[in-house]
């Protein structure tokens, strides 16, 4: 006969109070109903649990082994009603997450598909924009969370986690003379036709690299990264970008190729950011938990984001 969790129940609240009277006021059920239980776990047992006397019930020492095992079994149910209850694919509700254009092409993606297979039950509200206008609806409460380039950002009012930092690499043709070199100087760019991309992240650490770079002549400025990637590609100029956007093909098929600097240039440093002493809301700290696992398994463990692989 196997135990049920009726009879242990039954049994705590009997060792418990000393007597089946008294255990009755915590038990919805007549006292017959808890003499047979005790006496049948007993059977099952093989072992009396009480020492029945006039004025109630004691333990035995069986009955206080079986005591600490009971209450372990009942904590173990509880545990695992609870995990049940918290499983990840029952979790509701909303996270408003803030983005800039450089994330959703190339972090987002990962997070976004990483978290939303964890807690599908999560309504996710994106809103892009710039990081200045990022910054301030997080200062002002309307995002919980936002993905960005956190460098830069006001320290003061917002708290940062950093994810991954991206180093600046040349991108050239492949067939680009310079393509022979294991590192460039940015001095060497000062002839080349130079390709700028329009990004309110980007564009601190790009006038620098125009200064180094002497101030070559600009070719192209343009807001597409496959735009650049293509006219890189096909020669119609060189580009000094962050390794996170690199890709060794054009949309065309055209093969490009990236070089480091010699030069140490501040790295593109992509975080999540909140607004600081703000309580968080339960999806936005599942978020910030997710965000945690995601940079743990990048290919570079110090951070470095070396390669361009992003993927989970």
């Amino acid at each position: 006969m196997q135990i049920s969790l009726k009879q242990l129940v039954y049994f705590i609240a009997v060792a418990e109070s000393g007597s089946i009277s008294r255990a009755l006021t915590s038990l919805n059920v007549t006292q017959s109903v808890v003499t047979e239980a005790i006496k049948k776990l007993e059977d099952t047992l093989g072992t009396e649990l009480f020492t029945r006397h006039a004025r109630g019930m004691v333990l035995t020492h069986a009955g206080h082994q079986f005591l600490r095992h009971a209450h372990e079994v009942l904590a173990t149910l509880r545990n695992a009603e609870q995990a049940i209850r918290e499983r990840p694919d029952t979790m509701t509700g909303k996270l408003n997450l803030g983005v800039t254009s450089l994330v959703t092409a190339y972090y987002l993606p990962y997070l976004l598909d990483r978290f939303e297979r964890v807690f599908p039950g999560v309504e996710v509200a994106i809103v892009e924009d710039r990081r200045g206008y990022i910054e301030h609806l997080l200062i002002g409460g309307e995002l919980d969370v936002a993905v960005m380039n956190v460098s830069s950002v006001d320290k003061q009012a917002i708290q940062t986690r950093t994810l991954l930092r991206a180093p600046w690499r040349v991108w050239l043709a492949a067939n680009h003379p310079l393509a022979q070199k294991e590192a460039i100087r940015l001095e060497e760019l000062h002839a080349e036709r130079f390709l700028a991309l329009k990004n309110d992240e980007l564009e601190e650490v790009t006038q620098q690299i125009y200064r180094l770079s002497r101030f070559p002549k600009i070719a192209v400025r343009t807001d597409s990264i496959e735009a650049m990637r293509s006219l890189v590609a096909v020669g119609i100029g060189v580009a000094v970008l962050p390794n996170l956007m690199y890709r060794p093909w054009s949309l065309e098929g055209d093969r490009l190729e990236s070089r480091p600097l010699v030069e140490e240039l501040p790295r593109l440093e992509i975080g999540v950011a909140w607004r600081k002493g703000s309580a968080l809301s339960e999806t936005a700290r599942q978020f910030l938990i997710i965000v945690a696992e995601h940079a743990k398994v990048q290919d570079a463990g110090t951070l470095d984001g070396a390669s361009s692989g992003l993927r989970p």
